[in-house]
């Protein structure tokens, strides 16, 4: 639904960056922690082992993907003894948008893409905050065919750039992130028991209403114009999208109107005016008011005082590394 295309849409800031990695055992790469990051790792090559910062390590192989939605530390690594000593990627160094690098010994290689993107973590949609610190989608024969083609065609561009690749890197980039979202959400029954969104997602209700919101937050809605949309009386409807989104339908309703005019002021040169309109303001004076109310600084102020996030933790250390272009 439009609902996972909206939250990529306002949840990155700037370019995202993503490499593609020959790893030669021994190896060992350590990620820190990088709040106000997501990033993600896949073996296109070899395997691996993922030892994430609690927990049991991971074994991943040909075809796996691992997703960071908030950032969380972790080390990669050929075996467990490498990963008692991993190199320590430098966090706060500028990347390219996407580069080629070998690494490690000269013993077995593993390959991987990773990609990392800087996200507004003071406005995390409920959705990433619902997903677990490390997502693991493991390859399965016949399965998730729409993935791997995703992560085949950006292994490709990264390993051999040719005419039009920025936009084509970025392009997948963000395709890759949404498959991997869909994914999750479509693949398995199990998270459903126990998370309210991924409950919301497969309500057929309570996503309709979610996908008219998104679809067009300008249009004055009510409690009952969108219970009608979910086909269930005005207090049903508030109840049950109260206990899976975890807010009344008109909070959400305002969360994201007022995150979708950040993310415009952040990204766009429009008239205050203009924005206030798109997400459903009648005066720019009333949009600065709630604006302010929500963040703190007034629409200009926050436009001019927006800051960079932390730079990615997905990509490793750049040092040696042979850019793309």
């Amino acid at each position: 639904m439009d609902l996972l295309s909206d939250v990529v849409a306002s949840m990155r800031i700037g370019r995202a960056n993503s490499a593609r990695v020959e790893w030669r055992a021994p190896w060992g790469q350590g990620f820190p922690d990088a709040p106000g990051s997501a990033g993600f790792q896949v073996v296109l090559k070899g395997s691996c082992w993922l030892f994430p910062p609690e927990g049991e390590p991971i074994a991943l192989s040909v075809g796996d993907v691992v997703f960071f939605p908030r950032g969380h530390g972790y080390v990669l690594a050929d075996s467990a003894e490498s990963a008692e000593s991993p190199v320590v990627c430098d966090a706060d160094e500028e990347r390219v948008m996407f580069e080629t690098a070998v690494r490690g010994g000269d013993g077995p290689s593993t390959v991987m893409v990773c990609g990392g993107y800087r996200i507004d973590a003071s406005r995390l949609h409920p959705v990433l905050r619902s997903l677990p610190e490390v997502v693991h989608l493991p390859a399965r024969m016949g399965h998730n065919s729409e993935l791997r083609a995703a992560v085949e065609l950006l292994g490709a561009e990264i390993e051999r750039p040719r005419a039009g690749s920025d936009l084509l890197v970025s392009s997948l980039l963000d395709m890759l992130l949404l498959m991997i979202l869909r994914t999750w959400f479509d693949g398995s029954d199990e998270h459903c028991k126990v998370d309210n969104w991924a409950k919301a997602l497969a309500d057929p209700s309570i996503s309709a209403a979610l996908d008219a919101i998104h679809r067009d937050p300008a249009r004055p809605w009510t409690v009952e114009s969108l219970g009608r949309v979910a086909g269930l009386s005005r207090a049903a409807f508030s109840r049950r999208f109260t206990q899976l989104v975890g807010q009344p339908p008109l909070g959400y309703l305002t969360w994201w109107r007022l995150g979708s005019a950040a993310h415009l002021l952040r990204e766009s040169d429009a008239p205050l005016g203009e924005i206030a309109a798109r997400v459903g303001y009648s005066s720019e004076f009333a949009f600065a008011n709630a604006f302010k109310r929500e963040y703190g600084l007034a629409p200009g102020k926050f436009r001019r005082e927006t800051c960079r996030l932390p730079t990615l933790s997905a990509l490793p250390d750049a040092a040696g590394t042979a850019p793309a272009r």
